[in-house]
């Protein structure tokens, strides 16, 4: 069940981003890893667009919106393959049409995720916080 975020559902956001970052990202230092989870609590999820994916009435993904802008897509690696990050893109589609993100090109989960679903790769730029690559893609509704 895909359903709007609310506030009680922070901390299981952020689990869940935890868990699949660091699958993702294992290039990434602890540091900022730790920081970012403190953005995702107090920075992005006021701001965004937030929906989250139950299964059991437990948050296991979620897939946040600015504007057009996916902001974050991530499911807990225990649920991975079971179709969950798609219907979370499916549902921005359906709300916003045409999609944007960047995904970190050393994150070959995240890229063949995106490759599968038709996204198109317009540029790659660097991560200034991070100094790591990443890509720019879009999906044309």
């Amino acid at each position: 069940m895909i359903r709007k975020y609310e506030t009680r559902d922070t901390e299981s956001i952020v689990d869940v981003w935890l868990k699949a970052s660091k699958l993702a990202h294992p290039f990434l230092s602890d540091d900022f890893m730790t920081q970012e989870a403190d953005n995702v609590r107090d920075m992005y999820l006021p701001n965004a667009e937030t929906w989250v994916v139950e299964i059991s009435g437990a948050v296991v993904g979620f897939i946040a919106l600015l504007g057009t802008e996916i902001g974050g897509l991530f499911v807990d690696p225990k649920f991975h393959g079971k179709k969950l990050g798609k219907a979370l893109v499916d549902h921005a589609v359906d709300q916003h049409g045409t999609v944007e993100l960047e995904v970190f090109k050393h994150n070959p989960i995240g890229r063949q995720f995106y490759a599968r679903y038709g996204f198109k790769e317009l540029h790659e730029e660097i991560h200034e916080i991070t100094g790591h690559p990443v890509l720019r893609l879009r999906f044309e509704a």
